[in-house]
C-alpha cells in the first residue's frame, strides 16, 4: 500500500507533462521510500528501471543495458538483453530512443555506478548536451547517499551541475502523516511508535497498531529475528570503516550527553578527534548541532542524534543486547516502557513544531513566523540554566514561547507561570504568545490562570490529532 508523498508526486507528473527533457534528481536517506514513489510515478509509463549496485562497472552496464533493452522491448525479457560495449553507447540509445516520444529511465542507487564508473558524469553531460534539444527522455538519478548526491549531482563543481531540470529531497513523514500507517489505533499509541523509529515508511510498517506498546516493542526491537534489531549497526557499517568510535559517539549522545567536552568524556575519545567524527556523523545525517533559535548562543550549541531510530536503539537496545541474544529480552520489556515518557520528551516538542506549522500552511492561526526552535541558557532571576522548548520568531521578533509535556497528568499552572515568566529571556514581551501542549490536558487551575495570562492558550494533543487519523 502507497501511502503519502501527494506532493512529490504531484512534483513529478507536472515534470513529466512538460514533454520536453527532464531531469530530475531525487534524494533521501535509505528506507525513506524513494524507490517506493517512483515505482509509483512510473507503474503506467514507458520506463527502464536500472537498478545499480556496489560492484564493478561492468555488472552496473549489463543492468543498465537491460533497462534500456526494456524501454527498446517492453515485452521482451531483460536477462535476454545484449549489453552494449560502454556506458556512452548505452546512453545514446536511450536518447535515440526518447527523440520524438515521452520515455523514462531510472538509474536507482545512482552513487553505486557513479563510484564503479567516475568518468560516467561527464559521459552523461555530454550525451545530455547534444541530445536534450528535441529529445522526450524523462531521466530519473535516485540515492540514498546524501553527500554524494549534493555534490555530485546538486553541486557547483560536479560535470552535471545546471543539466538537472528539478531535485526533490525525500523526508521522513511528520507525525501527523505516519498516523496513516495506524487506521483505527489510539493516538497514544501511535505517537510511541513514532517516537521510536520517525517517519521511515519501512519502519513504521514494522509496528502493528492493533498490538500494545509492551508487544510492539517486544515483536520489533527485542527479537534478534526482527528487521529493526540490528538495522542501525548494519547502517553504520556501510557508512563507515571504523565502527567502534561512532557506537561510543552516538551512545554518548543518545544517552543524555549533549555538550562537546561530555561527549568527549562519556566516549572516552580526545576531544580533538571528536570532531571528525562528529562532522562524520553530521554528513550521513545522524546527529546535529543545534543552537538557541534566537541566533545568540553560538557557545551554548548542544549536539543531538537527529534520527529517531538511532536514538532509541542507541539508548535502549544496544546496551541489552547480550540479553536479547539469549532469548530473554522480554525482561527489559518492563524498563524500557516505563522510561519511554522521558525519550517522548524531545519527540513531543517535535510534533508539537509540526503542527505548528502545519496550522500556519492551514491559515489556522492569526500570526505568522519564519522559523521555530529550542530556546536555552541563563536565568539571571533564578541564577540557574532555563530552557524553553518552543520559540516561534517572524523576522526576528518572538512571537510564540510554548512548553511541552508528555507527562502522564494534567498539567498545572505552575508550568504556564514558569513560561510566562520566561517569555522575556528568549526576547519575548506581552505581545508574544504563551501556549502550553499537553499530552493529558490541563488542571482546573491551569485553565483559570491561562484565562487571566494575555495571548496564553492551552493545547491538547488530543486536539492536535482531532481529525487527522485515517
Amino acid at each position: 500500500m502507497f501511502i503519502g508523498r501527494e506532493r512529490e508526486l504531484a512534483a513529478l507528473e507536472s515534470c513529466y507533462g512538460s514533454s520536453s527533457f527532464e531531469f530530475v534528481g531525487v534524494y533521501g536517506r535509505r528506507r525513506v521510500g524513494k524507490t517506493a514513489l517512483i515505482s509509483r510515478f512510473t507503474r503506467d509509463l514507458p520506463c527502464g528501471y536500472c537498478t545499480a549496485i556496489e560492484d564493478d562497472a561492468s555488472a552496473n552496464l549489463r543492468l543498465l543495458s537491460q533497462a534500456v533493452w526494456a524501454l527498446q522491448n517492453p515485452e521482451a525479457d531483460p536477462e535476454l538483453a545484449p549489453v552494449y560495449q560502454d556506458f556512452q553507447t548505452a546512453i545514446e540509445a536511450c536518447f535515440a530512443h526518447a527523440r520524438g516520444r515521452r520515455c523514462v529511465l531510472v538509474i536507482d542507487e545512482f552513487p553505486y555506478l557513479a563510484k564503479s564508473y567516475p568518468a560516467f558524469q561527464s559521459m552523461l553531460q555530454s550525451s545530455i548536451d547534444r541530445n536534450r534539444e528535441g529529445s522526450g527522455l524523462f531521466l530519473i538519478l535516485c540515492g540514498s547517499s546524501l553527500s554524494f548526491m549534493k555534490e555530485q549531482l546538486l553541486g557547483r563543481n560536479s560535470p552535471l551541475y545546471g543539466r538537472r531540470t528539478a531535485q526533490m529531497e525525500l523526508l521522513p513523514f511528520d507525525f501527523f502523516d505516519s498516523l496513516a500507517f495506524f487506521p483505527g489505533a489510539d493516538a497514544h499509541l501511535a505517537a510511541n511508535l513514532y517516537g521510536m523509529v520517525g517517519g521511515v515508511p519501512l519502519y513504521l510498517r514494522q509496528f502493528d497498531g492493533s498490538s500494545t506498546l509492551e508487544q510492539n516493542v517486544e515483536h520489533v526491537f527485542l527479537d534478534p529475528a526482527a528487521m529493526l534489531y540490528e538495522e542501525p549497526s548494519n547502517l553504520i557499517k556501510q557508512e563507515v570503516s571504523k565502527v567502534a568510535p561512532y557506537n561510543a559517539v552516538l551512545s554518548a549522545i543518545s544517552g543524555g550527553s549533549s555538550q562537546h567536552n561530555e561527549v568527549a568524556t562519556k566516549a572516552g575519545i580526545e576531544s580533538s578527534a571528536l570532531d571528525y567524527y562528529l562532522k562524520e556523523l553530521v554528513r550521513i545525517g545522524l546527529v546535529e548541532r543545534e543552537e538557541p533559535v534566537t541566533g545568540d548562543g553560538r557557545r551554548r550549541a548542544v549536539w543531538q542524534v537527529s534520527d529517531p531510530l538511532f536514538r532509541f536503539w542507541y539508548r535502549f537496545v544496544r546496551p541489552r543486547q547480550s540479553l536479547i541474544e539469549r532469548g530473554l529480552g522480554n525482561r527489559a520489556t518492563g524498563r524500557i516502557v516505563s522510561a519511554l515518557p522521558e525519550h517522548m520528551g524531545p519527540v513531543f516538542e517535535r510534533i508539537c513544531r509540526d503542527w505548528l506549522w502545519r496550522q500556519l500552511a492551514e491559515g489556522a492561526i492569526d500570526f505568522g513566523f519564519s522559523d521555530v526552535g529550542r530556546w536555552w541558557g541563563n536565568d539571571p532571576a533564578e541564577r540557574s540554566q532555563a530552557e524553553i522548548d518552543i520559540v516561534a520568531l517572524d523576522d526576528g521578533a518572538t512571537v510564540l514561547v510554548g512548553e511541552c509535556k508528555w507527562q502522564g497528568e494534567r498539567t498545572g499552572s505552575d508550568q504556564l507561570s514558569k513560561l510566562d515568566r520566561r517569555a522575556r529571556l528568549a526576547r519575548g514581551d506581552s505581545a508574544t504568545r504563551r501556549w502550553l501542549f499537553a499530552r493529558e490536558g490541563f488542571t482546573q487551575g491551569c485553565a483559570e490562570l491561562a484565562s487571566r495570562v494575555p495571548n496564553a492558550r492551552l493545547v491538547t494533543f488530543d486536539e492536535m490529532v482531532s481529525g487527522l487519523q485515517r
